[in-house]
């Protein structure tokens, strides 16, 4: 079991960084100010999950193996990027209404929710933070290290979840009250394809 002051440092730190705007917080309020607060809901669901995938991936040693093989990086990287262009596409080509009705059925649910699993684990510069982040607060004094970092990958999941989840309903609102004009979905739309391929941009080029 962690100390409380050391356990409160990791929470402080932790609310911090999902404030700080980055790839997944813009990729949840894009998507919120498009398809509703539900949509970026889901999409925070989707990205938290894939937050779990990366702390099991340094809790089981796997985040080591990104850090040290270039080929393993550039792939994720690049699998990432290739994924944000592709959803950039689809925000150029589709119509606002189109868009505005992906959360009327389960699969466009389920899509989204896909979204951000995909956006998050074939980003490896999660699993490379994880890795220099989470074993900070484990100490091997306080019990086996493992259950530890699932604990702080458990903890920075929540605060992720909250954070982000008031990302989405704060955009959800805009999307609520624009979401009957065509052109200002339109122009969300051709909004979104910009950062999407801006976030693709960054990824490609980012070194580890």
């Amino acid at each position: 079991m962690l100390p409380l002051d050391s356990m409160l440092t990791f929470l402080t730190a932790s609310v911090l960084l999902s404030l700080a705007p980055g790839p997944d917080n813009i990729f949840v309020l894009t998507q919120s100010a498009l398809n509703g607060k539900l949509a970026g809901l889901l999409v925070t669901l989707g990205l938290c999950t894939g937050l779990l995938v990366h702390t099991s991936a340094v809790a089981f040693g796997v985040a080591a193996i990104v850090q040290t093989s270039a080929v393993a990086f550039a792939t994720l990287k690049f699998l990432g990027a290739g994924y944000l262009l592709f959803l950039a596409w689809q925000a150029f080509r589709g119509a606002g209404a189109d868009l505005a009705k992906v959360g009327a059925n389960k699969s466009g649910l389920g899509m989204l929710y896909r979204r951000g699993v995909i956006m998050n684990i074939t980003n490896p510069k999660v699993s490379i933070f994880f890795l220099a982040f989470l074993p900070q607060f484990a100490v091997p004094a306080n019990g086996p290290v493992i259950p530890q970092i699932m604990m702080l990958g458990g903890v920075f999941i929540l605060v992720t979840l909250s954070v982000f989840g008031c990302v989405a309903l704060a955009a959800g609102v805009l999307s609520d009250r624009f979401s009957k004009s065509d052109r200002v979905q339109r122009t969300l739309n051709r909004i979104a394809g910009v950062v999407f391929v801006c976030l693709a941009l960054k990824l490609a080029t980012t070194d580890r």
